[in-house]
């Protein structure tokens, strides 16, 4: 089987997640979205508001499932026998960061990370742009799933 975990804060899950999540499920059998926890970070959603929120998007998404960790994400994806990572790139910022974080990943475990890249239409979303509006109450419902709204 092909398991891949895809990671990240998640606050809150935004279409470009959506959109690589259901891209990754024509390649991978099952996709474990990883909601990491770090204590040190300010969420703007609880970690349980995050997990709802997603596995709502998901509810008839039976490649899909989503589980919340702490620690490295390759040790998670021992836990949880999945031998990919998956990620999505937005723009060449985004291209370095994620490709440092991939060598470590792959120097320190067999764990292989794929690159999916975003789709135009979502490219340009990031979940701290959508927090911003949020924050200043705006309209950030044509950014999220329908799954996300508040």
């Amino acid at each position: 089987m092909k398991r891949a975990v895809f990671p990240g804060s998640f606050d809150p899950f935004t279409l470009g997640h959506q959109d690589i999540v259901m891209r990754g499920t024509t390649i991978f059998d099952e996709i474990i979205v990883g909601i990491g926890i770090n204590t040190e970070k300010q969420y703007m959603f609880s970690l349980d508001q995050r997990k709802a929120f997603i596995e709502n998007c998901f509810k008839n998404q039976p490649k899909v499932r989503v589980v919340s960790y702490q620690g490295m994400t390759i040790d998670f994806c021992k836990t949880v026998e999945a031998s990919y990572i998956l990620r999505g790139v937005r723009n060449n910022g985004d291209f370095e960061f994620e490709k440092a974080i991939a060598r470590t990943n792959r120097k320190l475990s067999d764990i292989e990370t794929v690159f999916l890249l975003t789709s135009a239409k979502t490219s340009f979303i990031s979940s701290s742009i959508v927090r911003e509006i949020i924050r200043n109450k705006g309209d950030y419902t044509q950014l999220v799933p329908s799954c996300v709204r508040i």
